[in-house]
């Protein structure tokens, strides 16, 4: 929208139509058949949008849209003295209140923001994730993938003759020998991209479960030493194992082999620091008590005391 002018035109400026310029109230009225009743404030100013061609505008009353304008455009025919509203409509002013810069969902998600029965599907175009036709290619993604090992051979049936023999029928169908494809498992259709592993190992490696947390500050060893560490499979598996150990505050994550925590397998406790308390003995009393055969009463005492 053009910006506002005064009825009074000036030299390269669009002149105002009068008969539009003078439907105030035409234009509040359709202003408040759209906002309400005492929603509509005062007048703006009007603006020229073309020959006979005039918006009005007029402060808004709800707080909700601090700043905003109505701004409802009438017109009129050539040759006509009868004005028309065209549309009205609530905009945002110099000193409006607006919300945000929209960002696509994909953009808000943080981690951990997935729940139970919540779906998250990767983008097509997601860098961190390849097709798996491409492990084969000069990329070297094939020794970081466990496709082939994750799906099982199939063997195939004998053949019963010439005519009905797996190899014929597969060459027919399109499929290999041996195979149908509802006996086929399950496998992906994309793979960890090179972007994708290098992603991973970083923020695995800078996260709180790699060396410089302070828990392996603290630690007796690295968990590459310890005996509940379970290496990962491919190159992640070089710097990266899962902790088995129940009472370890990583039990069931995956930790830098660098990384470390007092349940070490291997770690050494100070000598006594578990064992039996020692026993304190009172060597400036004593009681009496009876033994089998020899009874208190009878018995004679001498005194210590020895001149």
């Amino acid at each position: 929208m053009s910006t506002l002018r005064t009825r009074t035109s000036r030299p390269g400026t669009r002149e105002i139509d009068e008969a539009c310029a003078a439907a105030v109230d035409l234009a509040r009225s359709a202003a408040e058949e759209v906002a309400g009743p005492g929603q509509v404030g005062e007048h703006l100013g009007v603006a020229a949008e073309g020959d006979r061609l005039v918006t009005h505008l007029f402060a808004t009353l709800d707080p909700a849209y601090a700043g905003w304008r109505w701004a409802v455009t009438v017109a009129r025919a050539s040759r006509s003295r009868t004005v028309t509203v065209s549309e009205s409509l609530l905009l945002p002013g110099p000193d409006s209140l607006l919300a945000p810069e929209w960002v696509p969902w994909r953009d808000r998600v943080r981690p951990g923001d997935v729940g139970i029965g919540d779906l998250m599907p990767a983008h097509k175009d997601d860098e961190r994730l390849v097709p798996a036709a491409m492990l084969e290619g000069d990329e070297g993604v094939l020794d970081w993938d466990d496709t082939t090992p994750w799906m099982p051979e199939i063997e195939p049936p004998l053949a019963e003759g010439p005519d009905e023999s797996p190899a014929a029928q597969a060459a027919e169908e399109g499929a290999p020998a041996g195979r149908k494809e509802s006996d086929l498992p399950p496998r992906r259709l994309r793979v960890l991209s090179a972007i994708g592993r290098d992603e991973t190992a970083l923020r695995w490696y800078s996260g709180e479960h790699g060396p410089r947390s302070p828990l392996a500050h603290a630690a007796p060893g690295p968990c590459m030493t310890c005996g509940f560490l379970v290496r990962l499979a491919g190159p992640l598996g070089r710097v990266f194992g899962v902790c088995a150990n129940e009472y370890a505050p990583d039990d069931g994550r995956v930790v830098s082999l660098d990384h470390g925590c007092g349940a070490h397998s291997e770690a050494a406790t100070p000598s006594g620091a578990y064992g039996a308390a020692s026993p304190v003995i009172d060597e400036l009393g004593y009681d009496l008590v009876d033994t089998p055969g020899v009874s208190l009463e009878d018995t004679v005492f001498e005194s210590l005391d020895r001149a």
